[in-house]
C-alpha cells in the first residue's frame, strides 16, 4: 500500500462551541465548522503536501463520546509537555501525565477533552 493507513478520524463531540475552543487552545490550531444538514462537522487543519491523516469533530446524535470505548487517536506533537500544559486551561484533564513508552519509541500522555473523549499524545522529545 503506497498510501498511509490511517486516511481520516472522527472525534464525537456533543457541543461545537466548546470542543473546537478546548481543540484550538490545546494544539495552537483553527478549526473550520461545516453543517451538513444535521452533521455538524469542525475540520482540523489538513496540509495535503504533508503525509498522515487528518479528520474531523463530529456532532450527531449517532456520534456518542467516550472515555473508554472505541479506537485511541494520537496527536503527534514536538514536546508532548506544550500541549498538556494547555488541557486545564482549556477545560480538559489530564488522565496520564507524559509518560515515556521505552526506548526509542519517545512519550505519550493521555487527556480527556471536553466532551469526555479520551485522546492521546505523543512526541519523540
Amino acid at each position: 500500500m503506497n498510501i498511509p493507513m490511517v486516511g481520516w478520524f472522527e472525534i464525537p463531540v456533543t457541543d461545537m462551541n466548546r470542543a473546537k475552543g478546548f481543540y484550538e487552545s490545546v494544539f495552537d490550531i483553527s478549526i473550520s465548522v461545516h453543517e451538513f444538514g444535521v452533521l455538524l462537522m469542525g475540520w482540523f487543519p489538513h496540509d495535503p503536501e504533508k503525509s498522515g491523516a487528518t479528520g474531523s469533530l463530529v456532532q450527531h446524535e449517532m456520534y456518542k463520546p467516550s472515555a473508554t470505548d472505541g479506537p485511541l487517536i494520537y496527536f503527534s506533537c514536538k514536546d508532548v509537555s506544550t500541549e498538556l500544559s494547555r488541557v486545564e486551561g482549556a477545560n480538559g484533564e489530564i488522565v496520564q501525565p507524559k509518560t515515556q513508552i521505552g526506548e526509542g519509541h519517545g512519550f505519550m500522555a493521555l487527556i480527556k477533552d471536553t466532551e469526555g473523549n479520551r485522546i492521546a499524545l505523543h512526541s519523540q522529545a
